[in-house]
């Protein structure tokens, strides 16, 4: 990893913000994207001793996202890898598909996947342009292999994630290109708790006693198929969907 430059969505907190901070403890450079603060994702970079720049993106808005390619290029000259972590997940409303919001199903929709189709659009041309190809990771979700009952919007979603994961990888071989996706099951997580509220001890138990490995995931039980997915060692791996989920689904 060293060197690489490589953008994370979503890297304020959770998941994203343990990739970053993965990641650049490897070696990267880090654009921190989130449209939250991450300067604390950047200032425990930093304290580390690594290197890493903060950006402002809403994925679902392309001016952002493009812009979010033009920081990266501009302070670090390039761009390797991106990791599509930006989600609605926390906030979202749960319940019987029917009564679902349709304008919660069309926000769903519009930053779960066409977030990452604008993020994608962003970062190809410097991709391209640099010669060596590069590294997209997805985040999708158990959710969209197993089936998540009362969430159809964002199980729904996640499914899109491996659909486009696997179309991306046939469109971007030639240019040297790999898309893969990244499928975890719950993840100990602001989200998570925020999604599961007051059900959140009994879903972690539920969750855990469907797995082979039965405990909770961890931001760090991740880390390493992300890492493995940008780096030179996976150079001939494209188009998969790795479960991240103890053991709860074999493909």
């Amino acid at each position: 990893m060293q060197g690489k430059v490589i953008i994370g969505t979503g890297a304020a907190r959770g998941l994203g913000r343990e990739y970053a901070e993965q990641l650049a403890r490897a070696g990267a450079r880090i654009v921190a994207a989130d449209i939250r603060d991450a300067e604390q994702t950047v200032a425990a970079i930093h304290e580390s001793g690594g290197d890493a720049v903060a950006c402002k993106v809403d994925v679902a808005d392309s001016k952002s996202t493009a812009e979010m390619a033009d920081l990266a290029v501009s302070v670090f000259g390039k761009i390797d890898g991106l990791v599509n972590n930006a989600a609605a997940y926390g906030d979202l409303t749960g319940g019987r598909f029917e009564t679902l919001d349709e304008q919660e199903w069309d926000r769903v929709m519009n930053i779960n996947v066409s977030g990452i189709w604008r993020c994608c659009k962003a970062v190809i041309g410097p991709m391209r342009s640099g010669g060596n190809g590069g590294s997209i990771v997805n985040i999708a979700s158990l959710a969209a292999v197993y089936g998540l009952p009362y969430a159809l919007h964002y199980a729904t979603s996640k499914a899109a994630v491996i659909g486009m994961t696997r179309a991306l990888a046939r469109e971007l071989g030639r240019d040297w290109i790999r898309v893969n996706a990244v499928a975890p099951s719950a993840v100990m997580t602001e989200g998570t708790s925020e999604f599961f509220g007051d059900k959140l001890d009994k879903a972690a138990q539920v969750i855990a006693a469907g797995q082979s490995l039965q405990r909770n995931l961890e931001t760090s039980d991740l880390a390493g198929t992300i890492l493995y997915l940008l780096d030179d060692g996976s150079k001939f791996v494209t188009g998969q969907t790795i479960m991240v989920d103890g053991g709860t689904v074999f493909l």
